[in-house]
C-alpha cells in the first residue's frame, strides 16, 4: 500500500517539501491559486493535481512536521496561507487567538458526510472555523516474541521486566497524559497537585525507558530495537503491515482520541478557494482515496462506506464505542501548560 511511505524519515519529506509548489509552472502568480500548509506526507498528492485538473486552480502546497511550527508560522504572518491543518487543541488555541476565521458551510455541502459524532467537538463547539480531516488514538505499540503477557493498562510501561525496552513520546502532553491516565485523572487537568503526580510518576518510570522520541521511533519499533512504544494508531496499522511481529492496544484506563481538522486562517487571501479544496476532499471518493494513502481514520461516512471492511472492522483504527468512550481530546489549557512545561523540564533534567 501507498501508505507505507509513512515509515521514511520526516526529515526526507520535510527537506523535499520546503519551497514545493505542487504543479506550479509559472513565474508569476495566477490569481486562482490556493496554499495549503498540512503535515509531511498527509495527503494522497494525487488528489492535488485531480483538483487543479478540475478546478483551473493551482495549489501551492508546503509542509510542516509539528502544531508548533504551523502556528508560529500562521502567527508571525510571514507567509499568508489559505488553508491550514492544525490538530484540535491548536484549532480551540488558534481560534482563541483569532488567528481563523469562520468558514462559510454553504460553499462546503460535502459537510453533510461528517459524521455527527464529529461535528460541535469540544475545540469548536459552535462549528464554525474547522472541518475534521483525520483522527486516531495513541497507544502502546509491543512486539509479540518480547512481551507475553496482556497488554491492556498503562502499567506495563512501569514494569521493571521491560527496562530498557520501552520507548515513551518525547511530547509533554501525549507523555504526562499517559501518566494522568494512569492515575485516573483527566489528560486535561490544570490542577497542579495532579500534575505534580503525574510527573512524579514518570519520574520513577524514567530509569526503565530506553528513549524518549518521535517520528523516529517508529523505524526503532520496525527494527526490533525495542519491545514496545507509545504511537498513533495510523502509523500502528503501517507498521503492523510491515511487521508482523507487533500488535496495538489500547490501555483500558483510556487514551487520547485526537482528530486533525481543516482550517482558514484569518490572513487567507483565497478563502472561497480554499472552501472548495475542503468540499473536495470531503467528497467521499477523494475522501477514500486519501484515507487508504495515509492510513489514518476518517470521520466520513460516505467514504467509510466506500473503504474495504478490511479497513473499516480494524479496531486499531477503528476502536469500538466503548474505547472511545474512555478516551479525551485534548484541549487547550493556555497559561497552565506552563506547569505542565516546568514538570516535563524537570522531568528531563533528572
Amino acid at each position: 500500500m501507498a501508505i507505507s511511505k509513512k515509515i521514511i524519515s520526516l526529515l526526507t519529506i520535510t527537506g523535499l517539501s520546503l519551497g514545493l509548489t505542487v504543479g506550479c509552472g509559472k513565474s508569476n502568480e495566477p490569481k486562482n491559486v490556493l496554499s495549503v500548509y498540512n503535515v509531511g506526507d498527509y495527503i494522497d498528492e494525487s488528489l492535488i493535481g485531480k483538483f487543479e485538473e478540475e478546478t483551473g486552480i493551482e495549489v501551492q502546497y508546503e509542509t510542516y512536521d509539528t502544531n508548533e511550527m504551523m502556528y508560529q508560522k500562521v502567527k508571525s504572518g510571514s507567509t499568508s496561507y489559505d488553508l491550514v491543518f492544525p490538530s484540535d487543541y491548536m484549532v480551540e488555541k488558534m481560534k482563541s487567538e483569532k488567528l481563523l476565521q469562520k468558514i462559510d458551510f454553504k460553499n462546503i455541502p460535502n459537510f453533510k458526510y461528517i459524521d455527527k459524532n464529529f461535528k460541535n467537538p469540544i475545540y469548536d463547539e459552535t462549528n464554525e472555523y474547522s472541518v475534521p480531516y483525520m483522527w486516531g488514538t495513541f497507544g502502546i505499540l509491543y512486539n509479540k516474541k518480547m512481551v507475553d503477557e496482556p497488554v491492556d493498562s498503562w502499567d506495563i510501561l512501569w514494569n521493571p521486566k521491560y527496562k530498557s525496552n520501552i520507548m515513551m513520546f518525547d511530547s509533554v502532553r501525549d507523555t504526562m497524559g499517559i501518566a494522568l491516565k494512569k492515575l485516573g485523572y483527566s489528560m486535561n487537568t490544570t490542577n497542579p497537585k495532579e500534575i505534580n503526580e503525574a510527573k512524579e510518576l514518570l519520574m520513577k518510570q524514567k530509569d526503565l525507558v530506553l528513549a524518549y522520541v518521535n517520528d523516529e521511533g517508529k523505524d526503532r519499533l520496525l527494527g526490533e530495537e525495542a519491545a514496545m512504544g507509545i504511537i498513533y494508531s495510523g502509523d500502528a496499522v503501517t507498521l503492523m503491515e510491515e511487521n508482523p511481529n507487533l500488535e496495538y492496544s489500547i490501555p483500558k484506563e483510556g487514551s487520547n482520541k485526537w482528530v486533525d481538522a481543516m482550517c482558514i486562517p484569518t490572513t487567507a487571501k483565497h478563502k472561497k478557494e480554499a472552501e472548495m479544496f475542503i468540499n473536495f476532499l470531503l467528497d467521499p471518493e477523494n475522501a477514500k482515496v486519501n484515507a487508504e494513502y495515509i492510513g489514518y481514520s476518517i470521520p466520513n461516512i460516505g467514504a467509510l462506506e466506500l473503504l474495504d471492511e478490511e479497513i473499516t472492522s480494524n479496531p486499531v483504527a477503528y476502536p469500538p464505542q466503548d474505547v472511545l468512550d474512555k478516551s479525551e481530546t485534548f484541549i487547550d489549557i493556555g497559561n497552565d501548560i506552563k506547569v505542565y512545561d516546568r514538570a516535563w523540564i524537570e522531568l528531563k533534567s533528572k
